[in-house]
C-alpha cells in the first residue's frame, strides 16, 4: 500500500468520514486527485447522499481534503475534484 492511513484512527473523525477518505485515497491518481460524483461515493459505500456530503464536510473542516468544482464545456457543473 502506498502511504499509511493509520493517522485516521487517531483523529476524532466519525466513521463516515474515515470511510469516505479511504474511498477517495483508493481512487486517487499519482497527483493525489480524484473526481467521483457524490452519488457514486454514496452508492459504492452504501451511504445516503446526505451522509456522504456530511463526511466530505467533516474532511474539509479537518483540513484533509480540498474540493474544486469542475465544470463541463457547456458551463454546467460536473463532479468535484478532490
Amino acid at each position: 500500500m502506498v502511504g499509511s492511513l493509520e493517522f485516521l484512527y487517531k483523529t476524532d473523525l466519525p466513521h463516515r468520514a474515515i470511510a469516505v477518505y479511504r474511498y477517495l485515497f483508493d481512487r486517487a491518481n499519482r497527483q493525489g486527485q480524484c473526481w467521483p460524483a457524490i452519488t457514486t461515493v454514496a452508492r459504492d459505500l452504501k451511504l445516503s447522499e446526505c451522509t456522504a456530503r456530511r463526511a466530505l464536510d467533516d474532511l474539509r473542516r479537518a483540513g484533509l481534503i480540498t474540493t474544486t468544482q469542475r465544470t463541463r464545456k457547456n458551463g454546467g457543473k460536473s463532479s468535484l475534484l478532490y
